[in-house]
């Protein structure tokens, strides 16, 4: 018989897990929970998801953490909801509002001219709530110890936005379907049509719908992981 002392460890073959990320959770708190409740050692997510938005995030664990470059890269589809006419300075609900803008002016002729020169291929200034680093700082520890981005230099990056759709029935409140490449900030889109709008905007609710072929319809939240994963466990 085999000694299954001297036997080599079976590597982990892992696994690919599509979460339902809830609402004020951060990347890093589904990790850990996940992490911990599976018993995990080794366990990633490709593509991170700001607090306060919702929806997919892909975990990867064991061998298939080596897919988890190859899954960020695919193209991602998002819905939201954006406000014209007032300004935080991190775009969304996380911040106080700092400024408000007219919105009479604001026509569908107006809106469609922005939604195209927002479309395709353009150049896009991350927002400076981000986690992108300058100097070797991150930009949202620099925007909360007060610099602005008029007080950063910011690079812009080209991305590509392949469909920009909105709802305008309940203005000022936009909803808004968009598809785009890596690395595109969907809070720097919505900065960015508030003021080829003439005005300002933020968003109000942002929900990742689909990374390539993941769609959030078969996610779990983390409750049914869990209970998922236990019932595994027991058996």
């Amino acid at each position: 018989m085999e000694d299954k002392k001297n036997m080599p460890p079976v590597a982990d073959p892992g696994e690919v897990i599509l979460i339902d990320k809830p609402l004020t959770w951060t990347s890093f708190d589904v990790t850990k929970k996940l992490k911990f409740a599976g018993k995990f050692k080794k366990i990633g997510h490709a593509g991170t998801l700001d607090p306060l938005a919702t929806g997919l995030l892909i975990l990867c664990t064991g061998k298939m953490t080596k897919q988890i470059d190859s899954y960020q890269a695919q193209e991602k589809e998002y819905s939201g909801v954006l406000v014209l006419g007032k300004t935080t300075p991190s775009v969304d609900l996380e911040t106080e509002f700092d400024a408000e803008f007219p919105i009479e002016h604001i026509s569908a002729e107006i809106m469609a001219e922005a939604i195209h020169t927002l479309s395709g291929k353009i150049l896009q200034i991350p927002p400076i709530y981000s986690a992108i680093q300058v100097n070797g700082k991150r930009l949202y520890e620099l925007a909360r110890q007060g610099k602005t981005d008029a007080d950063v230099e910011i690079k812009s990056r080209e991305v590509e936005v392949k469909k920009f759709e909105i709802d305008t029935s309940n203005f000022p409140e936009i909803g808004f379907s968009i598809v785009c490449t890596k690395g595109t900030y969907v809070r720097s889109l919505v900065r960015d049509f508030g003021t080829a709008c003439q005005s300002g905007a933020y968003l109000k609710v942002l929900r990742r719908e689909r990374i390539g072929d993941f769609n959030v319809k078969d996610a779990l939240t983390i409750e049914q992981f869990i209970e998922k994963k236990n019932s595994l466990l027991a058996n």
